[in-house]
């Protein structure tokens, strides 16, 4: 009885180290497909920085990351050569319009195993993509937006106008990171009017600053640049005009500390590391769409910054904070529409 209870255990055991095996034999060969360049993208640097991450923990295990320039365009052929090379495991990459264009191709190679961050669509067997729920980072930019704009701060004004500088309109954009940054706006105060402007590229960071300075002179005192590089114009804008602005995606309170009061951030290279992990391990739900916020840690204001922990009042990091909170418990829930 012993003897049989012994090798009953030593089964297990063996049973539970098979489980824990990889699902590849081989080190896995991940391909990085930037949508885009890396440099002046933290989000893309952060992708990559995840793979890379990943990799280095498994002997033998190699990163190729490849940029496919601002010429969306040109996307969905370099993808498919990219692709056709038969070289990597998984082929990660980042954008709401990447899994239209790996849907495209993935019946031709249907071996291939995609993981698109930032993105959404079920149903395709060799895809699994994962959405930040982007109307929860809006609401609480909107929110931290909103107050700063009726505090007793200098450069602050009594004209309830807060400003958006876009690169472009992408459904994202428009579903979910809009609205969800008006709705913070008015949850400060109803009042308040939210002036959008569309630069048409990410890179023309004059464009970029006379458009902030247009909207600084109608009377906006902060303003949310989501257009890449350009950014750099809204910056300066700002600086110019002393007036204030909130960041998406990345830590930037850096390249302005005075003027940047507040950075909601994704957690890209985590997300991306995490993912990989469990692709690699047979644990990934290829086939699947998640979404994935501030509850489960991917979505963050950075809230230690001296730029915000020293310039903005604390009646406002209180309020800020108590809205991050219900968030995180439910009590507050912005639903993700389909894109």
């Amino acid at each position: 009885m012993a003897r049989r209870l012994s090798i009953t255990l030593a089964l297990a055991a063996l049973a539970s180290m098979a489980i824990a095996l990889p699902a590849f034999a081989a080190a896995p060969k991940i391909g990085v497909f930037i949508p885009g360049v890396t440099q002046g993208s933290p989000t893309y640097a952060d992708l990559a920085a995840g793979a890379q991450r990943f990799a280095a923990e498994i002997p033998g295990a190699s990163v190729k990351v490849f940029e496919a320039g601002f010429n969306q365009a040109e996307w969905q052929e370099k993808l498919t050569s990219f692709v056709a090379t038969g070289g990597f495991d998984f082929v990660l990459t980042s954008n709401p319009s990447l899994p239209d264009l790996i849907a495209a191709i993935a019946p031709t190679f249907p071996k291939q195993k995609f993981i698109c961050l930032d993105g959404m669509k079920p149903g395709i067997p060799n895809l699994y993509t994962v959405l930040y729920n982007q109307t929860e980072q809006g609401y609480i930019t909107g929110y931290l937006a909103g107050l700063v704009s009726t505090s007793s701060l200098p450069g602050a004004n009594a004209a309830k106008k807060v400003g958006m500088v876009i690169g472009q309109h992408y459904p994202v954009m428009d579903k979910l990171i809009i609205p969800g940054f008006e709705q913070g706006l008015k949850a400060a105060d109803p009042a308040f009017q939210l002036d959008v402007r569309v630069l048409g590229n990410w890179y023309d960071a004059t464009k970029a600053g006379e458009l902030a300075k247009s909207m600084i002179d109608g009377g906006a005192d902060v303003i949310l640049p989501i257009c890449g590089s350009a950014s750099q114009g809204v910056i300066k804008a700002a600086q110019d005009g002393g007036k204030y602005l909130v960041f998406f995606d990345s830590d930037e309170y850096s390249r302005a500390p005075d003027s940047i009061l507040g950075c909601t951030a994704l957690r890209q290279e985590q997300l991306a590391y995490t993912k990989l992990k469990e692709a690699y391990s047979g644990k990934l739900a290829f086939g699947k769409a998640e979404v994935v916020g501030m509850k489960e840690g991917y979505i963050e204001l950075l809230s230690s910054s001296p730029s915000y922990q020293n310039g903005v009042p604390q009646a406002v990091k209180a309020k800020v904070a108590e809205a991050i909170a219900k968030i995180k418990a439910g009590s507050l829930a912005f639903k993700v529409p389909q894109l």
